[in-house]
This record gives C-alpha cells, sequence and structure tokens, in this order.
C-alpha cells in the first residue's frame, strides 16, 4: 500500500509541475498577444512600408532623370 501512496504522490507531484509550467506558458502567449496588437497599431506610425518607400524612390529617380536631362540638354556646355 505504501508504494501506491508514494507512486500517487509522484504523480500528484509531476502534474503539479506541468500544470504550473502550463499556467506559466498561457500568461506568457497572452502577454505576447497584448504585445503583438499594440505592436500592429504603433508600427505603422513609425515605420514606412515597403511598397510607398519604393513607390516614393521611383518618383524622385524621375525628377532627378529629368533634371539630368535638362543638364544635358543645356546650350552652354
Amino acid at each position: 500500500m505504501e508504494n501506491q501512496h508514494l507512486i500517487n504522490a509522484l504523480i500528484g507531484g509531476g502534474f503539479a509541475i506541468l500544470g504550473w509550467f502550463a499556467r506559466e506558458l498561457w500568461g506568457a502567449v497572452k502577454e505576447l498577444r497584448a504585445d503583438l496588437a499594440t505592436l500592429r497599431e504603433d508600427l505603422p506610425k513609425e515605420y514606412v512600408a515597403k511598397d510607398d518607400y519604393r513607390e516614393d524612390i521611383r518618383e524622385i529617380k524621375a525628377m532627378l532623370a529629368k533634371i539630368f536631362e535638362k543638364l544635358e540638354n543645356k546650350a552652354d556646355k
């Protein structure tokens, strides 16, 4: 009968440790979800999207090409 009590105690302790670990993981996941939601809100305010950046660079390159073209066609070279 004492072996059964020892086995029950070990299994109970194991499940207690497993439950504590699962609770810690659950809390960490909830915190990460909250951080991710905050990041999704704040990220567009601080950084430029890659597509917007490419479009702006394309416009700047077009303007520079026009300027260089005018400089090349200038009569007093």
